[in-house]
């Protein structure tokens, strides 16, 4: 979608993020106006499941559009992109020890950021060293994401969840 944004309609990675930032925005609004929350806990009937997988793709579409304008279109590459939206996720979490932000606000904002990390961080392990990249292969790649992925779990302390119905 970025790629089609940028190539063919001819409105930049920042035009694409914009229009899909948009899109979701528009999705977001019209399920809380429509059920008074966004929170993903009321995701419990098809009409919240059809705004919720909305919101889901226009945010993963987003996340996508956002990494590639981040790593192409600013010149900070791909490490750079990733650096941003690292510390991005790093505020949010900052926000979510240290304030009152609303965290179904904090939960749709570090989803979104989530997207373009992960992106820019594939993108980095992959690509080709002219394009600023490590030039892994894919499989390797995936699998170098997959060790963070599973050094994370093991690492960072979890807490089980409640189900919403008997929250």
């Amino acid at each position: 979608m970025a790629d089609f944004a940028d190539r063919s309609l001819g409105i930049g990675y920042s035009g694409g993020s914009s229009a899909l930032f948009l899109c979701l925005l528009a999705v977001l609004g019209l399920w809380y106006a429509s059920l008074g929350s966004i929170s993903v806990e009321t995701v419990n009937t098809p009409k919240v499941e059809a705004f919720y997988w909305l919101a889901i793709t226009f945010s993963q579409t987003l996340g996508t559009a956002l990494g590639d304008w981040m790593a192409e279109t600013t010149g900070l590459g791909y490490e750079g992109g990733a650096v941003v939206f690292a510390a991005g996720l790093a505020v949010l979490a900052l926000a979510y020890y240290w304030t009152d932000v609303s965290r179904v606000l904090l939960f749709w904002a570090a989803f979104i950021l989530t997207r373009p990390l992960g992106a820019t961080v594939g993108d980095f392990l992959d690509k080709p060293r002219n394009h600023g990249g490590l030039a892994l292969s894919r499989p390797i790649a995936s699998a170098v994401i997959a060790v963070l992925i599973l050094a994370a779990i093991l690492l960072l302390p979890q807490r089980a969840g409640t189900h919403p119905s008997k929250a």
